[in-house]
């Protein structure tokens, strides 16, 4: 049986992976940019988030008894241009956990593996405006079986998790604009407990997870070899409960966040594979989750299987 403060410190739900920033590469899931045909783009990230303040229901509070929270990431991403209007992409992201107070221990590992892939069905030009439309279907499935019944330690969800997004990308010159949204389907999760409560009693070890959208908005400038944006990102979750005051946080509560941020991309000019990529976010509203606030930084190679030209 737990004590209190032991049932306090753990209550922090509020789980990492809503807040681990997908590595910016050169042509990821979410953004209205492709990979040439015959191209492999290689990424790797580091990324770090943190919060101190966080969301019990609407409530907004802190625990002094875990201090800070944080959790640092390393991702490698692989992107290749099956030709210019089909890519596929792969990632992997190490994650790890900790806090500055307390008698918790954080997590790591490897989280879950995903895979994706990109079509751009429609380009239309219209006078100076480009308008492209973009589908996005992606599975991703955790490497190994990792605590999901500790949170907020945990490093992610344990689900299988399927995908599918729209995009919608207009460019007028050098400036753009892009809307897209996503529905995730997640599996059915299992935790080493034979009950659970979560508004009432369940007496099984099988926890039914609840499915999320996801929602998008960027703007900015883009060139060949420098791109600047801000955007706007929400992730709602469609079930779940509250954290209720005073007990453990549980793997299938609800976890809806919108947070804001600005992205740079800069290829070097004497060596134009090679590129440099970062973003920077701060929460700004959420429901059983922390007001993080997080970076990460991104080194980008392309390589291209074309044959020389003569």
């Amino acid at each position: 049986m737990k004590t209190y403060k032991e049932q306090f410190n753990i209550k922090l739900l509020l789980i990492a992976l809503c807040f681990i920033p997908v590595a910016v590469s050169a042509q990821n899931e979410q953004d209205a940019l492709m990979m040439s045909k015959n191209n492999l783009c290689v990424a790797g990230g580091f990324g770090y988030n943190s919060w101190t303040n966080y969301w019990e229901g609407t409530f907004k509070r802190d625990n002094d008894n875990i201090g800070r929270f944080s959790t640092t990431s390393a991702m490698l991403m692989l992107n290749y241009g099956i030709n210019k209007n089909l890519n596929i992409m792969a990632s992997l992201p190490y994650v790890s956990t900790k806090v500055t107070k307390g008698t918790l221990s954080g997590l790591n590992g490897f989280q879950d593996v995903s895979f994706f892939v990109k079509w751009q069905p429609i380009t239309k030009q219209f006078g100076k405006q480009k308008v492209s439309v973009y589908a996005v279907g992606g599975f991703s499935i955790p490497t190994n079986n990792y605590n999901v019944d500790f949170m907020p330690m945990c490093i992610g969800m344990g689900s299988n998790v399927l995908s599918g997004r729209v995009i919608a990308d207009i460019q007028r010159n050098k400036f753009f604009a892009t809307a897209s949204a996503a529905y995730l389907y997640r599996s059915n999760v299992e935790i080493d407990r034979p009950a659970y409560y979560t508004d009432h009693q369940i007496n099984s070890n099988e926890v039914k997870m609840p499915n999320a959208g996801n929602f998008q908005f960027r703007t900015g400038y883009r060139s060949p070899r420098i791109s600047a944006e801000a955007f706007i990102d929400n992730m709602t979750t469609f079930g779940g409960f509250d954290i209720r005051k005073n007990d453990m946080p549980f793997v299938s509560n609800e976890m809806n966040g919108t947070k804001a941020g600005l992205e740079g991309k800069y290829y070097l000019a004497k060596i134009p594979a090679l590129g440099i990529h970062a973003n920077l976010w701060y929460t700004l509203a959420g429901r059983n989750v922390g007001q993080a606030a997080g970076f990460m930084t991104t080194v980008v190679y392309t390589l291209n299987f074309n044959s020389p030209k003569k």
